[in-house]
């Protein structure tokens, strides 16, 4: 048997192996368990994103409470030194009042942002909470079925490795270089090989031209398709 026809036989036992792939990665059970980990991980994204502003918030949480200490202080101070010596004229008087309407201005400002910050953080506690219950209930869903998937996979896995098994026999006697070239084509047309149907590509249905046609027909060489690139092998009666 030549080449083509060997390679011809190899390849109904792969594209059963490919086929066999294709329904285990569209396991239905696969399918769930790819998408609950995706969103497993969603929320542990959530988690991480919110630990960090939580973080970069008590920062700023922890300088607003120190600068409104200090801004009381300094009313406090400010006050003090105006009962031990009030000012005398009236300039003195707009002045102070004038430095006091500012520290007070501040103070509400202040404390104004860290009542907000204070919802915020508090939002951002019931959000990581809510993130975390999400992610654990999804994760005993997860685990309760992997762990049947797991079983499942195991008898896939050994009908898939009976397969490549007939497909490595199936290669026994193909040149390296032939193989090779299947696999080459492979990448971008499967089935990487057709039967010549009268004179046209039995892979695209194009026709081919008549002096790809003796090629084929002289088995002199082995001609791709022009248009699909697939291997023309001439249909034996």
């Amino acid at each position: 048997m030549d080449q083509l026809e060997l390679l011809w036989q190899y390849q109904q036992v792969d594209i059963e192996v490919e086929r066999y792939e294709r329904e285990m990665r569209a396991n239905p059970n696969r399918q769930k368990l790819l998408k609950q980990r995706d969103f497993i991980l969603d929320q542990q994204t959530v988690v991480k994103r919110i630990e960090g502003e939580v973080t970069v918030m008590a920062d700023r949480l922890e300088a607003l409470q120190d600068e409104v200490v200090r801004l009381r202080d300094a009313v406090s101070e400010t006050a003090a030194a105006l009962d031990a010596a009030p000012p005398q004229a009236l300039s003195g008087v707009r002045e102070n009042v004038s430095a006091f309407q500012k520290l007070l201005e501040s103070i509400t400002r202040y404390e104004a942002e860290l009542h907000k910050m204070r919802k915020d953080a508090e939002n951002r506690d019931k959000q990581q909470h809510e993130a975390r219950v999400r992610a654990a209930k999804v994760k005993g869903e997860f685990d309760q079925l992997k762990a049947a998937y797991d079983t499942e996979y195991k008898d896939q896995q050994g009908a898939l490795d009976k397969l490549k098994a007939q497909a490595q026999k199936a290669a026994e006697g193909i040149t390296p270089a032939m193989l090779d070239h299947y696999n080459t084509i492979k990448r971008h047309s499967m089935p990487p090989m057709a039967r010549l149907n009268e004179d046209r590509c039995g892979g695209c249905n194009m026709s081919l031209p008549s002096v790809v046609l003796h090629k084929i027909r002289s088995g002199s060489v082995t001609v791709e398709c022009e248009n699909c690139g697939r291997i023309i092998l001439v249909r034996q009666e």
